[in-house]
């Protein structure tokens, strides 16, 4: 059986191809692939990618770390306020063109990055492949894999960001090598040229913006006649969705996860060496964590098309208050893995649902947009949470005690999310 995507509920109505017309051999699958190709290259302008080239800013650049780390914070927080727009200029241009014209954009940004000079050009760069990276290549690829596919859409988006995340952690180490063997403005050129090797064509000539343009329905082959004829909830628009108290709750709980992890992993070197472990043991922790981010992508994301989000937000929140709760009592030994692997885990589980209730509930006619509001302030969390967490633990003298006041945040979003009411309204009407 063949995958597609996008929902008839939310496009109009499909006419038929003409007699004469030969359908392309395309499926829901292959979207899929090459999706999760083009949401892995989003490395380099990650915090995966980015800190590789930290101590070389220090060096060459005669920067200290707080002004390297502040002008990160100015290039986020300013790259997220682009989202919302970039995500109204896909649902207007459809993913094929979009994703066309941020692939040329990103890899002119990072080409860009190999000639910066100090702070102020350092943001300015941050800001570029932050928003076209981070932001804009991976909201693209996000709504590639939503629009082609609907009744496993969960499943599809689980298996999009585990594989997203296995292929990225490869980034650092493939951009390690060419430092160590050239240079590392080279390094940076080579990622632009890199996204506009792969990126580019993949999206002129891989990527469709919905099945209809192949005769195809949503996870069906493109000759069930029914299927045409589905009738669903009215697609929300932005606005419709910002004045929903679901939109509040699951941002909450998506942000939660993308400001507590990114604060954990941040501070993690410092974090586990309090618990005993050196440097070194430190870091090889993110196996494990990347290792419960994959279990929990796929687990997630096959549970996103069977249980409602009153029960996936609380069990997400569970497990990132479960995280927090291990961090406030580390040791050397099983309790770090333990730790590593429930945090990974928490990650894993908030993005695979997340995309898949935001087209549940809303839609995806616009769902562009949507997401686009959401992704800028899980990014702009992403900026403030090692800050709040540093901060936070000079109030309370421990990262001990800091995780133990930040546990209170996710645990407050559960509570929240259990309030929500099911039945229709989770299947996509706007309440």
């Amino acid at each position: 059986m063949c995958g597609s995507g996008g929902s008839l509920v939310d496009s109009p109505a499909m006419t038929p191809e003409p007699a004469g017309r030969r359908r392309a051999p395309i499926s829901g699958w292959r979207i899929l692939g090459l999706a999760t190709i083009t949401g892995a290259l989003t490395g380099p302008g990650q915090t995966i990618g980015v800190s590789v080239f930290v101590d070389h800013f220090i060096t060459d650049l005669g920067l200290s770390r707080s002004e390297v780390s502040t002008a990160y914070l100015i290039g986020t927080l300013i790259a997220a306020f682009g989202l919302p727009i970039i995500g109204q200029r896909i649902d207007a241009r459809g993913v094929r063109a979009a994703m066309t014209a941020i692939g040329l954009a990103f890899g002119a940004a990072l080409v860009a990055m190999s000639g910066v000079q100090g702070f102020a050009t350092l943001a300015i760069g941050f800001v570029a492949i932050r928003l076209l990276g981070q932001g804009s290549l991976m909201l693209v690829s996000t709504v590639t894999v939503i629009q082609w596919f609907h009744r496993r859409r969960g499943t599809a988006l689980g298996v999009f960001t585990t594989g997203v995340s296995i292929l990225m952690s490869l980034v650092p180490v493939a951009v390690s090598l060419v430092i160590e063997a050239y240079d590392w403005r080279i390094a940076w050129a080579a990622t632009g040229v890199l996204i506009w090797f792969t990126v580019v064509p993949i999206a002129r000539f891989g990527i469709a913006d919905r099945p209809r343009e192949f005769g195809r329905v949503p996870d069906r082959p493109a000759d069930a006649g029914d299927d045409r004829k589905a009738v669903g909830p009215r697609a929300a628009t932005r606005g419709e969705a910002l004045k929903t108290g679901r939109f509040w709750i699951l941002v909450a709980a998506m942000g939660s996860v993308a400001m507590l992890a990114t604060a954990l992993n941040f501070h993690q070197i410092s974090l586990l060496g309090d618990a005993g472990l050196t440097p070194t043991e430190a870091a090889v922790m993110f196996l494990p964590q990347t290792i419960g981010a994959a279990l929990a992508g796929i687990a997630f994301g096959y549970m996103s098309d069977r249980l409602s989000g009153r029960w996936l937000l609380p069990i997400t929140m569970g497990l990132l208050t479960a995280s927090l709760l291990l961090a406030s009592s580390l040791t050397a030994g099983l309790t770090v893995v333990l730790y590593a692997v429930v945090l990974g885990s928490a990650g894993g589980a908030s993005r695979s649902i997340g995309a898949t209730l935001l087209s549940r509930w809303f839609g995806t006619a616009h769902i562009g947009a949507i997401q686009g509001a959401a992704s800028f302030l899980g990014v702009a969390s992403t900026a403030v949470g090692p800050v709040a967490f540093s901060i936070a633990r000079d109030a309370t003298g421990s990262y001990e005690q800091a995780a133990l006041v930040f546990a209170l945040i996710p645990t407050t979003v559960a509570l929240a999310a259990l309030t929500m009411r099911s039945g229709l309204a989770e299947k996509g009407t706007v309440k």
